[in-house]
């Protein structure tokens, strides 16, 4: 499958997932509010996720993936499948005692990640409570990044982009069907984080069995393949915790902030996410078994030409993308948003933020497709290193703004957004420096006219905010079709500029959607 068929793939299903998400995120904000209970949850939904970082998207796909795809393209399917067996059997040896660790151990868990609840025992309770319900979603969703390795690895990419899918959908009809039977929506949000993840991992069960890579469970053994692994992956590991160590400073610099603060990063961050999780994680998820496959097969040039168009795709959609996040901030998350317990002073207080996080969606897109330049080199140790630099500037940089500024939390997202900045140039400098990248002329070229282009459509989303300000100014039907109507309108102008700049032409579309002569789905005919 060509790199641009696979990031469509990806990116329409990671699409579905962002708009039933939204959907998720306005039924919850409706329901739960921005208040205590909303924080409650939000620290007790992050919890998995952090750890999910570090132990499945982080170190574990970084490292697995090129090994995978190695192992099928120099010998063949059965082996790789030997060797994924392998780290599956390993991976579960590793989480299910780690998983009941945290959940005895929830109430420090809470007092390290959220100190600022210790002043209030009802809050503190419920985060303790929350966090032991939805704890175990970290044991599904790890063992989907092997599923998803794998599945990606033989060109199958629908069935992993999907499953996001059924998260949000779970979510929303435990909330809606659920919270009438219980003291509060945070129990029914919690309820459904954990159902989410049983039937998430059953879905990709079942698709690796109809694919032929099945994964059944076996003694773990510390073979050679496996010794390799923990190898890769520990120094993705440890960045991955210096990483979430810096998330995880953000909950608590937020936690010592009014009530509301955490809930409305969180908000903030899911409206950002859109665009980087259709085009970003897209990019990332599509390049990495790509780049492996070629490296493997000597093919350099074809690698850094896919390094290269993936750097496009990204600034392609994230630079008017950062535009629009600037321009319709604050009538986007009034339109999304303020309903039921969410607020006019919670939409203005996400919104700064959400102009803060715009910051730095270029960077955070492009550390999506420069880290697999590494990784698919059996490189995890630099990534390590520049994030760890980022991390320390994020720190100082959330210091200064919260201590010295009164930015509040629009200073932890602004933070944030540059150390991305800084990673992503660090990442680009040392690809470079190695020659592993050099960008070509029409990335050079393209990048230019993509800041033109994205100009002229912020122009016109800045004349159509001011011709459909009344509208935009209430959270109702009216307010969502004029929203809607001026992103469409922007969305036009970006493609017209696009096309008249030759940044956007339906040929390059098409040959890139086309899947290759002489390639067809893998699938269980094709164990040979």
């Amino acid at each position: 499958m060509s790199l641009g068929r696979s990031i469509a793939t990806v990116g329409f299903f990671t699409l579905l997932s962002r708009i039933v998400g939204f959907v998720r995120d306005i039924v919850l904000s409706a329901v739960l509010g921005s208040g205590p209970i909303a924080d409650a949850f939000i620290v007790a939904f992050k919890l998995p996720n952090l750890f999910r970082r570090l132990f499945a998207e982080g170190a574990f796909s970084a490292a697995f993936v090129p090994l995978f795809a190695g192992e099928l393209q120099g010998e063949g399917r059965d082996a790789a499948l030997v060797f994924a067996r392998q780290a599956h059997a390993c991976l579960l040896m590793v989480l299910v005692p780690f998983t009941a660790l945290m959940i005895a151990a929830m109430p420090l868990v809470i007092w390290v990640m959220a100190p600022g609840f210790t002043g209030d025992k009802t809050i503190f309770d419920l985060a303790v409570t929350y966090g032991r319900i939805t704890f175990p979603y970290l044991v599904f969703i790890s063992l989907l990044s092997l599923y998803g390795g794998v599945l990606n690895s033989i060109d199958r990419f629908a069935e992993v982009a999907f499953t996001p899918v059924l998260l949000n959908i779970t979510l929303i009809g435990a909330v809606l069907g659920l919270t009438p039977l219980l003291p509060d929506a945070g129990y029914a949000a919690a309820i459904g984080v954990a159902s989410a993840g049983l039937l998430q991992w059953l879905w990709l069960l079942y698709s690796c069995w109809r694919d032929g890579v099945a994964m059944r469970l076996v003694r773990p053994r510390l073979t050679p393949r496996v010794r390799q692994l923990v190898r890769l992956a520990t120094p993705v590991a440890i960045g991955g915790g210096a990483q979430q160590i810096s998330t995880l400073l953000d909950v608590v610099w937020a936690s010592l902030l009014p009530a509301g603060s955490i809930a409305a990063l969180y908000y903030a961050d899911r409206v950002a996410q859109l665009p980087l999780g259709v085009i970003g994680i897209a990019v990332g998820t599509a390049l990495l078994p790509l780049l492996a496959r070629q490296l493997r097969a000597g093919e350099t040039e074809a690698a850094m030409a896919n390094q290269n168009r993936a750097l496009e795709f990204g600034l392609l959609f994230s630079i008017p993308s950062t535009a629009a996040l600037w321009i319709l901030a604050e009538p986007m998350i009034r339109v999304l948003f303020e309903h039921g317990k969410f607020g006019p002073d919670d939409t203005l207080r996400t919104a700064g933020a959400l102009v803060a996080y715009g910051v730095g969606l270029p960077a955070f897109m492009l550390v999506k497709a420069l880290t697999p330049g590494f990784f698919a080199r059996e490189d995890t140790r630099t990534p390590l290193y520049t994030a760890i630099v980022s991390i320390v500037v994020n720190v100082a940089l959330n210091a200064v703004f919260l201590l010295g500024t009164p930015l509040a939390q629009v200073g932890i997202a602004l933070a944030s957004s540059l150390s991305g900045w800084l990673n992503a140039v660090l990442l680009a400098l040392v690809l470079h420096r190695r020659g592993h990248w050099r960008p070509d002329a029409r990335l050079i070229s393209r990048t230019g006219r993509i800041v033109a282009a994205a100009a002229a459509m912020g122009g016109v989303l800045w004349f159509g905010l001011s011709v459909l300000k009344a509208p935009l100014a209430h959270p109702d039907l009216m307010g969502a079709l004029a929203l809607a109507a001026i992103i469409a309108v922007g969305g036009v102008a970006y493609g017209l500029a696009g096309m008249a700049l030759g940044i956007v032409r339906v040929g390059e579309i098409k040959a890139a959607l086309r899947r290759p002569k002489g390639v067809r789905p893998a699938g269980p005919d094709a164990q040979s």
